[in-house]
This record gives structure tokens, C-alpha cells and sequence, in this order.
């Protein structure tokens, strides 16, 4: 069970400093308020954070 948490909390902390590498702090920002939002069973904070995130995706294609 350690193995797990370790290999899932090494996964999320090298998730998000790629975000942060590629997208800079508004990306982050985006993945926390999904993040809270998914837990916290929020549909406005999720939406607001899927919002951000697909925007700084789709931002260079517009």
C-alpha cells in the first residue's frame, strides 16, 4: 500500500509541474479549482477550473 501512495503522490506533484511548465500559473490555478471542485462534489468550481484549462489549451488555436 506505501508503493501506491508514493507512485500516485510522484505522479501528481510531476503532473503539476508540467502544467506549471507548459501553461505557467493561470494552468495550475485551472487544475487546483478542478481538483477542488471533483472533491468537494462542486459543479461550478469544476466547471470554472475545465474552463480555465481548456482555454489555455485551445488558446495558441484560436
Amino acid at each position: 500500500m506505501p508503493a501506491i501512495a508514493l507512485l500516485s503522490a510522484l505522479f501528481v506533484v510531476g503532473f503539476d509541474q508540467f502544467v506549471q511548465w507548459q501553461y505557467g500559473t493561470t494552468g495550475v490555478i485551472g487544475l487546483l479549482l478542478l481538483t477542488v471542485g471533483i472533491r468537494a462534489k462542486s459543479p461550478t468550481c469544476s466547471s470554472i477550473g475545465a474552463v480555465v484549462l481548456a482555454l489555455m489549451v485551445a488558446g495558441p488555436a484560436l
